[in-house]
């Protein structure tokens, strides 16, 4: 099998002219969804699947309510999904309230001492709770956590020429940690202390990549506010090798904020993590879409040995 596009282009004239004559949906219609489902719940079954949570997803109700419902479904099918978050927008109305102009160098937050006060409270006081309560609200036995819990996440700064203040990267994962939480889904807020106790923010794709990485996870899944990585003519990639991946950003058809998105999923593949994904958050159910169908709603990053088609999960 062949993993298709999403792609309308096949919809007779009839059918967009008179839109409520569609086709009537049947049990049987039905009875194929559930069976298309049935090789990848069983090929992923026990996997650990990480979950970059960010963007409109969290934002729009509707979507919340649909990643909620997906996590819950990918849980209670036998997967093990970890869910790191982000919440950008909150903190910045929380920081602009505060009297404070936010300022970014190369898509991260400058965070001063009052500032890195807020993205904590904001973080984990606030958004952390709020999705462990909608997930436990569709059945997700959530539990919260950031990285200072456990030592979860050891952080240090931010190696860059210019300083961001409390802005972190990732020095290590504890894994025993999450594996202590079997049969919950932890929910991951990324702030995380040094060996000497100093909080940093960092950047949520990135503890994402990294916790993947520490469980050997099957997959990880950035969600985001585009359809994916598009190639020079603007088209949607359905799946990409590592090495196609690398070369697309050194020609500069992968620019701006892919660019950290795809260099995450790069590390990640090379970390051991199996297949990672950049999709299309604003896309209802887009998680089950990718993870349980044939087509799915982003582009999918393999490491270059398994240059296979889209469905190759099913098929293993």
């Amino acid at each position: 099998m062949t993993r298709y596009r999403h792609d309308h282009a096949h919809v007779s004239f009839a059918s967009r002219r008179c839109p409520r004559h569609k086709r009537r949906v049947t049990p049987v219609d039905k009875a194929d969804v559930l069976l298309e489902a049935l090789p990848y719940i069983r090929r992923f079954a026990g996997k650990v699947m990480v979950v970059k949570y960010g963007g409109h997803a969290m934002e729009r109700d509707d979507l919340k309510d649909s990643f909620a419902q997906d996590v819950a479904l990918l849980k209670y099918v036998g997967m093990q999904p970890v869910i790191v978050h982000g919440g950008g927008p909150q903190i910045d109305a929380a920081v602009k309230q505060a009297g404070i102009t936010p300022r970014f160098v190369r898509g991260l937050r400058v965070t001063d001492g009052p500032t890195m006060d807020i993205v904590q409270m904001v973080l984990v006081g606030t958004i952390n709770k709020e999705i462990v309560t909608l997930l436990n609200r569709h059945g997700g036995n959530a539990v919260g956590l950031c990285g200072k819990d456990g030592e979860l996440v050891v952080a240090r700064k931010h190696r860059m020429h210019a300083d961001l203040g409390f802005v972190g990267e990732v020095v290590g994962v504890n894994a025993r940690v999450l594996e202590a939480l079997s049969g919950f889904v932890p929910v991951i807020a990324p702030v995380a202390a040094d060996p000497e106790g100093v909080t940093y923010n960092i950047n949520a794709d990135l503890v994402a990549g990294k916790v993947a990485e520490a469980l050997r996870a099957e997959k990880l899944i950035l969600l985001t506010d585009v359809e994916g990585v598009k190639d020079k003519g603007g088209t949607l990639v359905d799946t990409l090798t590592a090495d196609a991946a690398a070369d697309l950003m050194r020609d500069g058809t992968i620019a701006g904020g892919m660019i950290p998105k795809v260099e995450c999923c790069l590390e990640a593949i090379r970390g051991g993590v199996r297949q990672a994904h950049v999709i299309d958050g604003r896309v209802r159910h887009a998680l089950l879409l990718e993870v349980l169908t044939n087509r799915g709603v982003g582009t999918e990053i393999v490491p270059s040995v398994l240059r296979r088609g889209r469905s190759r999960a099913a098929a293993t």
